[in-house]
């Protein structure tokens, strides 16, 4: 196999190269001229800076018969008539079951001192399409997300697509963190997009831990890296679990944050000239989102499937702005955490009543959707008099609903809060929600 793969791979290789010069350096944009023929959208070129340094860069767009490339990394050295050596092929990526329990950037590259990286002999597309939809399969059973508010209100399914809609520092990574080492799926690719260069090492060690590294691949962009690489990770990171999905493998995508991954296109349709539109953001923004989320999903037969969670940093705390906005409508549910849950204390911070699995009814039994439908009555109807039970304006007996809801609501705030450290599978969860009720052995 790994001949073969090397063959395939001579036979990629053209034996003429073709070189261009750079016309023109403009903020983060370069202008070449010579080989515009040779090019397309997506392409990718190597500056040949000062001291042979090769700065590899894409194709973003063409301007006045010309190519507008952007850089994955600095462009130091880079100048009038700096030399662009055309890339051969198209990038693609090659993991193994090697990957696991490894760091890596956005080109695939280890990043964790770990040695290099053993390439498999599949190489799968870094810019992939989905899967035709007549050719997959519906979503499966549930998948255990090892987080009793997820698994219990808000169920989800092998292929189902998650959005996780929060604001900053209410808790979205660590929630992320725990349902990677407690999750019942076989793999766990996690992208860090746009992350902060500090916090990367602590999620890793201090929040994944060695027994949810082991079986994760972790896909790592920081914040200071080019708008090019930081959207890379996101494409690379599906790669990935298209692979080990391709092997029959239940694949869990864990990616923080989506948001980040709109600002890197922003950056880079802005400099290549695109109209900015709803707050900022060009066409290209919205038309990436749905490219990149369809790549999660039920697998076709035989395959394994992708459940893709991701993450959206809502700006200002509006679940209404446009990332948000278009992120809902493409995903197969969201999961919101409210800042005023966390401010009480209460983690992980998951507002049950805003949040929905478009799964449910459908993959739970009777018993299950007794329990839940239960369980959310009592807690709209203790939200809904919130404010007046707070006050001491609510007199006991006016409402028997409500009445139940605040004898009830101690009991179900506790069962929604879960230690980072502790576990809860399905079964659990449901026994524990019943036992709450006082609904045991309900059918």
């Amino acid at each position: 196999m790994e001949v073969q793969r090397l063959l395939s791979d001579l036979d990629g290789i053209s034996s003429v190269k073709h070189f261009g010069r750079v016309t023109a350096v403009l903020g983060l944009l370069v202008e070449i001229a010579g080989v515009e023929r040779k090019l397309s959208v997506g392409s990718r070129c190597y500056l040949i800076a000062q001291n042979d340094r090769r700065v590899l860069s894409e194709v973003v767009g063409f301007r006045d018969g010309k190519a507008l490339l952007m850089p994955f990394s600095s462009l130091d050295g880079v100048g009038l008539g700096t030399k662009a050596e055309v890339a051969e092929s198209q990038p693609t990526v090659a993991p193994s079951e090697a990957w696991l329990g490894r760091v890596v950037n956005a080109l695939g590259e280890p990043i964790d001192s770990k040695g290099p990286l053993p390439m498999g002999t599949v190489a799968i597309p870094i810019r992939n399409t989905p899967p035709p939809a007549n050719e997959r399969q519906r979503v499966g059973g549930k998948i255990d997300l090892g987080v009793r508010g997820l698994n219990t209100f808000l169920t989800c399914c092998l292929g189902q697509r998650m959005g996780i809609f929060s604001g900053s520092g209410v808790g979205k990574s660590i929630m992320l963190s725990m349902i990677a080492r407690y999750t019942s799926a076989d793999v766990s690719v996690i992208g860090l997009v746009g992350e902060r260069g500090r916090e990367v090492q602590e999620f890793i060690h201090d929040d994944l831990g060695e027994e949810g590294l082991k079986r994760s691949v972790v896909v790592v962009a920081t914040s200071d890296e080019a708008p090019l690489m930081r959207r890379q990770a996101a494409y690379m990171m599906m790669a990935i679990s298209e692979y080990f999905c391709g092997q029959g493998r239940n694949v869990l995508c864990l990616m923080d944050s989506i948001t980040r991954f709109a600002m890197s296109q922003r950056e880079i349709g802005l400099s290549a000239g695109e109209p900015p539109t709803t707050k900022g953001y060009p066409p290209s923004t919205f038309s990436e989102l749905p490219k990149l989320l369809e790549r999660a999903g039920p697998g076709r037969p035989k395959s394994g499937s992708i459940t893709g969670l991701f993450s959206v940093l809502v700006d200002g705390d509006d679940h209404n702005e446009p990332i948000s906005d278009a992120v809902r409508g493409i995903l197969d549910g969201h999961i919101v955490l409210d800042r005023q849950i966390a401010e009480r204390g209460r983690y992980p911070a998951i507002d049950v009543l805003r949040s929905i699995s478009r799964t449910l009814p459908n993959c739970n039994s009777e018993a299950e959707n007794k329990l839940v439908i239960r369980a959310r009555q009592l807690l709209a109807a203790y939200d809904n008099m919130a404010e007046m039970i707070r006050l001491g304006a609510y007199r006991r007996g006016s409402d028997p609903l409500t009445d139940e809801a605040i004898a009830y609501n101690p009991a179900l705030e506790a069962f929604l809060e879960q230690a980072k450290e502790e576990r809860s599978d399905l079964a659990t969860g449901y026994a524990q929600l019943a036992k709450i009720l006082g609904m045991e052995g309900t059918k």
